[in-house]
C-alpha cells in the first residue's frame, strides 16, 4: 500500500477527533447496540463523502463537528437509557439538543441539530431545513444502500465500501435498527403515530412480521 493510498483510507475513516465528538461518541456507544452504533458513525462518513461531491467544504458551507453530533446521535431516541415517551426522531433530537447546549454549544447550532435528528425520516422536509438536514438524509441514504434514494451511491467505490465496513461492520443493522425502532414504538401509542415512521414499522412487523424497508433493503446495494 503506498503512502497516498494509506492517507486516503485514513481520511475516509477519520472521526472529528474534538473534544465535543468524543463526548459524543462516549455518550452513545454504551447505550446503542453495535449495530446501530457502527450505523451512526458510517452515517458521518458517508455524509462527508457526500458533501464533498456536493461541492460542500467544512468550515464553510457546514460545521464538521455539528455533522458528526447529527449523524452520530441520530438513532439517540432507540437509546437504551431513554425515557421512551415520545416517537423516536423526536426524543432523539430533544436528548442531543441539550446534551450539545449543555457543554456550551450555542442554541442555534443545538437547533441546527435538533432539525435534522428530528426531520431524518421526513423525505422532502428535511431537504429543505438546511444543509446539516440534507447531508444528515444523504449519509442515511448511503447506508441504506438504495431504498432511501440512490442519488448518491456512486459517491462510493467498492473499495471505499470495503474499508468503511471493515471499520465499522454492518453486523445485521437492518434488522437490529428496526428492532430497535419498532420496540421503542411498541412502548407507548404517543411513540407511533401512523404514518410515521415508528408507527408504520411497528404495525407492518405486527401485521406482515416485516417491514417494507427490511424487505427492501434485502435487495439493495449492501444487502443489511
Amino acid at each position: 500500500m503506498t503512502g497516498s493510498t494509506r492517507e486516503a483510507t485514513a481520511d475516509l475513516i477519520t472521526l472529528p477527533g474534538t473534544p465535543l465528538a468524543d463526548a459524543v461518541v462516549n455518550l452513545i456507544r454504551p447505550v446503542e447496540t453495535p449495530s446501530v452504533f457502527n450505523h451512526s458513525i458510517r452515517s458521518y462518513l458517508f455524509a462527508r463523502l457526500v458533501a464533498g461531491r456536493l461541492g460542500l467544504a467544512a468550515g464553510h458551507d457546514y460545521h464538521d463537528d455539528l455533522l458528526f453530533a447529527a449523524c452520530a446521535m441520530h438513532d439517540l431516541g432507540v437509546a437504551s437509557d431513554g425515557p421512551h415517551s415520545q416517537r423516536f426522531e423526536v426524543e432523539g433530537a430533544d436528548r442531543a439538543a441539550a446534551f450539545l447546549i449543555d457543554r456550551g454549544v450555542p442554541a442555534a447550532d443545538a437547533d441546527q441539530v435538533w432539525q435534522a435528528i428530528a426531520l431524518h425520516t421526513s423525505p422532502g422536509i428535511a431537504e429543505r431545513r438546511g444543509t446539516l438536514c440534507v447531508l444528515l438524509r444523504e449519509g442515511l441514504a448511503l447506508d441504506f444502500g438504495g431504498p432511501m434514494g440512490a442519488g448518491h451511491l456512486d459517491a462510493l467505490t467498492d473499495e471505499q465500501a470495503d474499508t468503511v465496513h471493515t471499520a465499522y461492520p454492518r453486523l445485521d443493522m437492518i434488522r437490529s435498527l428496526t428492532d430497535a425502532i419498532v420496540a421503542q414504538a411498541a412502548k407507548n401509542p404517543k411513540n407511533a403515530p401512523r404514518y410515521a415512521i415508528p408507527g408504520e414499522f411497528l404495525r407492518e412487523r405486527q401485521t406482515f412480521g416485516r417491514t417494507r424497508m427490511e424487505h427492501a433493503c434485502s435487495s439493495s446495494r449492501w444487502g443489511n
